[in-house]
């Protein structure tokens, strides 16, 4: 596990690792429904002051920046089960995993911008195009579009799911969800 600053937690000279080091916190720790005051006299995580400062930016006004924050945060995980299921050989299971992070990661987008989670019919492409996503990253989200389990097993039998994707395709899987998580990444985390 990386090792955490914690004091250069409120250090606004330091907001990158600052910001790092709370999303850490909030994986390990987890959120809780109930939040110390900030006008305790402490300085209030600077994820979560986002919301106050930006005007009219990512954070304005009814957007959701601890749910995107949170949402965001699955995608990550996401993300880190697909590699331990390309690891294992369970092919479908990566590109399953790596089209949950890329819809979890635009949602969390959709959360920062809109203050809800953009409706849709499972093509990650379309969702892209609702976020805002550039047209490389709405390409990126078009290749992880069939590996929604529903349409997938529309088509093949879950005995033979992975056989029908090798090790390469599903590594190019990876690769694209990586690509929508940094984009992601860099709206939803910025300093």
């Amino acid at each position: 596990m990386p090792q955490m600053h914690m004091d250069n937690s409120t250090d606004p000279g330091n907001s990158d690792d600052s910001n790092l080091d709370e999303l850490e916190r909030l994986l390990v720790e987890g959120v809780s429904l109930t939040q110390v005051p900030v006008s305790t006299g402490s300085p209030a995580s600077p994820l979560l002051q986002r919301e106050e400062d930006d005007e009219g930016g990512e954070g304005s006004p009814g957007s959701d920046v601890q749910g995107a924050i949170g949402l965001f945060a699955e995608a990550a995980q996401d993300m880190a089960t697909a590699g331990v299921e390309l690891g294992l050989g369970r092919h479908f299971a990566c590109a399953d995993f790596c089209n949950q992070a890329a819809e979890k990661a635009a949602q969390a987008v959709s959360l920062l911008r809109f203050g809800r989670q953009s409706r849709y019919d499972h093509d990650l492409g379309k969702l892209g195009m609702l976020v805002g996503a550039p047209k490389e990253i709405q390409d990126e989200m078009a290749i992880l579009t069939p590996f929604h389990p529903e349409s997938f097993y529309a088509d093949t039998p879950p005995e033979e799911a992975d056989e029908v994707i090798n090790a390469e395709q599903a590594t190019s899987y990876l690769q694209s969800a990586r690509r929508v998580v940094r984009w992601a990444r860099n709206i939803v985390l910025k300093p």
